[in-house]
């Protein structure tokens, strides 16, 4: 069974920061893609950042220049650092990964981040 368990979350006041932790665990052969994603009330879920097994990232536009990914793969975690916080960030934020192998997504339950203007 295969586990995504999440960190970090919050109450900050605009302008100020927190980190995001997701380790996964089970039985997971080889994880490619891992990502953050963020659903807010009355709106859809979206993608905020992604980071391949390589490192190459990619960001949702308006959080570019203010969050970073990474990951250690060594410890199949993935981290999300974000700074600068803005009232619109509030959200709960999912953990993904994507296990190449077999094609599954494995999803965290979220943890809530709220920016307090």
């Amino acid at each position: 069974q295969v586990q995504l368990v999440e960190s970090g979350g919050g109450l900050v006041q605009a302008g100020g920061s927190l980190r995001l932790s997701c380790v996964v665990s089970g039985s997971i052969f080889s994880i490619n893609d891992m990502g953050w994603y963020r659903q807010a009330p009355g709106k859809q879920r979206e993608l905020v950042a992604i980071i391949s097994s390589g490192g190459s990232t990619h960001y949702l536009l308006s959080v570019k220049g203010r969050f970073t990914i990474s990951r250690d793969n060594a410890k199949n975690t993935v981290y999300l650092q974000m700074d600068s916080l803005k009232a619109e960030d509030t959200a709960v934020y999912y953990c993904n990964a994507f296990e190449g192998g077999t094609g599954d997504n494995y999803w965290g339950q979220g943890t809530q981040v709220t920016v307090s203007s």
